[in-house]
């Protein structure tokens, strides 16, 4: 028995053991399977952790290509001219706060409403080479600036000094000036320091070369015609200009002189001192009796060594790009704007549709321009006490003139010295043809009345944008408070447009532009340039004229300056650069003349 017990108890015991490593083992394999789960789980939760933020991350890029497309298409909308932050702020920035609207020419604008609405594609309004160059000896034409000047016509190694200019007013009157500048540096064969510009009451920039140009580019280019550098040497810093007799206004030099009047004139204090200033200096060098190496510098300065800092190429070919609705932009145009710097929206390289045209109108009736022109626009005595009031804040000498002289409001406008109203340049491109469906781009947007004024033009055309509509707040963000560097993107939008519109022959801008898409255009860049002589003629009789001969009249008009012809004697090459130096005119043989 007790055998038998040793026995079992042995084999209890054994059992026992058994049990404690067969759970030992369970628990093992228990804890190795809950292991094995829990890595599992691990890797599950992983897996979906990264499939999560895989997704969350294409949302978000989904996302920003939306809105980026969705920006895209938000100015090409519907009722585009009223809800655009640019055109808001149109009647933010007016100089009037005006309640109704403006309207000059009533039953025009009531024959223009009806007939515009009714145009439908493959009408006649459409068979006026609405978007084509009419001529095609346009094409005859081609730049030639880039050349370097001939044999014995770069700077000579005895160099006479230094030129310094500080040159006033705007983006556009100022290089003007610097290009006049480099002229005159290579008349009197004197180094160039890069222009110094001066601050303007009109325009409050503070920008300076280097803001707006490349600095090195500039210096680089033209190196072979003129010495330029960035400084004065040490030595002359100091000095005082005035007082030594090396400064030279406006005054001492008379208006478009010739190269042998700064020679008589200036190179004298020149040699005598080293340097000479030429403060606020503009305009003042003629167009006509000028050696052709001479004009070919003044090209080879504005059509192809002024070029844009990075950042106003980018953002002004995101403006082209949004524009045309279009990513790959390679026109020669193109080159010329934004080098290397063409940046390609993701939006529009996803997929959109074939390249759209669009129209950029430069609405030069801001408040200096209408003030100076000493024209009526139908505001009454409330609109005539507000420009006299800006005339004697902004144009002394001309407030003091007209105290003293009559000037016939009428008479300025029969002469043609008033600059088109937003209403008149409707009427315009309505007469040519343009249906209300035209994309257009507004240039030049403080608009002297703001959305009273307007409203006759976005009633014709619904589908204006300024840059504010075209470029987010973020990408206008670097140029905030610097009007010459938003003039800059004005003026690309304008050069780049597929027809470009002038309100006011007057104006820098236009002149630039024009002149711009003349000699990098290859003579597919049309450009309307309204004759306002003509056109007061033709709106003084609106009371007896029906559309049909307004259509006419205006189309006459229009068309007469698209002519080809080589620069008439006394205008500026920068305009019409069609002259021995700057441009060559191709024969029948291949061979060019120039």
């Amino acid at each position: 028995m007790a055998a038998a017990a040793a026995a079992g108890q042995g084999s209890g015991g054994a059992t026992n053991i058994g049990r404690l490593r067969c759970a030992r083992q369970g628990k093992a394999a228990a804890s190795s399977a809950a292991a094995a789960v829990s890595r599992g789980v691990t890797a599950w939760h992983l897996r979906v952790f990264a499939v999560v933020v895989g997704v969350m991350g294409c949302l978000l890029l989904v996302s920003s290509l939306m809105m980026s497309a969705v920006h895209q298409v938000q100015f090409r909308n519907g009722a585009i001219s009223r809800g655009f932050r640019g055109l808001q702020e149109l009647k933010q920035n007016s100089v009037r706060t005006e309640q109704a609207e403006q309207i000059m020419h009533p039953r025009l604008l009531e024959m223009a409403t009806s007939v515009i609405t009714k145009n439908e594609p493959g009408s006649d309004s459409e068979n006026f080479a609405l978007w084509e160059e009419p001529y095609k000896q346009a094409r005859k034409w081609k730049p030639c600036a880039a050349k370097h000047s001939l044999p014995g016509e770069g700077p000579e190694k005895n160099n006479n000094g230094f030129i310094l200019i500080s040159a006033n007013g705007g983006l556009n009157q100022q290089r003007v000036a610097v290009c006049n500048a480099v002229v005159v540096a290579a008349v009197l064969n004197a180094t160039l320091v890069l222009p110094r510009f001066l601050y303007s009451s009109v325009w409050k920039d503070t920008s300076q070369f280097g803001d707006i140009y490349q600095e090195d580019y500039f210096v680089s280019y033209m190196k072979s015609d003129v010495h330029i550098v960035k400084d004065l040497p040490p030595h002359l810093q100091s000095l005082d200009l005035e007082a030594i007799g090396s400064q030279v206004t406006d005054m001492d030099i008379t208006k478009e002189a010739t190269t042998s009047e700064f020679i008589k004139t200036v190179l004298p204090i020149l040699r005598q001192n080293g340097v000479v200033h030429f403060l606020g200096f503009g305009n003042r060098l003629g167009f006509d009796s000028v050696p052709v190496h001479l004009q070919r510098l003044r090209c080879r300065c504005n059509f192809h060594a002024l070029k844009f800092v990075p950042k106003i190429q980018k953002a002004g070919s995101l403006l082209i790009q949004r524009l045309r609705r279009a990513g790959a932009m390679q026109t020669e145009m193109d080159k010329q704007l934004f080098g290397s710097n063409m940046l390609d929206d993701p939006a529009l390289a996803a997929g959109a549709g074939a390249p759209s045209r669009f129209l950029a109108l430069h609405m030069r009736f801001e408040e200096d321009m209408v003030a100076y022109s000493l024209c009526e626009f139908g505001g009454g005595d409330e609109e005539r006490k507000e420009l006299q009031a800006y005339r004697e804040t902004h144009f002394p000498t001309l407030a003091v003139r007209l105290r003293n002289t009559s000037v016939s409001p009428e008479q300025q406008r029969s002469l043609g010295r008033c600059p088109l109203t937003p209403e008149e340049a409707g009427l315009v491109l309505s007469a040519l043809g343009y249906d209300r469906r035209t994309f257009i781009y507004v240039a030049g947007s403080q608009i002297f009345g703001g959305t009273a004024r307007l409203r006759p033009l976005t009633r014709l055309y619904p589908n204006l944008v300024t840059k504010d509509d075209v470029l987010s707040s973020g990408e206008l963000a670097p140029f905030k408070n610097f009007s010459s560097q938003l003039a800059a993107l004005d003026l690309i939008a304008c050069a780049s447009a597929d027809v470009f519109a002038v309100t006011d022959s007057g104006s820098q801008l236009s002149s630039l532009v024009s002149g711009y898409r003349v000699y990098h255009g290859r003579g597919r860049a049309p450009t309307l340039h309204p004759n306002r002589k003509r056109y007061a003629q033709i709106l003084a009789e609106e009371g007896g004229i029906e559309w049909g001969g307004f259509q006419r009249r205006v189309k006459t008009m229009v068309d007469e300056y698209k002519r080809i012809a080589a620069r008439p004697r006394g205008r500026s090459v920068y305009r019409q650069p069609r002259t021995p130096g700057c441009m060559c005119r191709a024969r029948g043989d291949g061979s060019v003349d120039f």
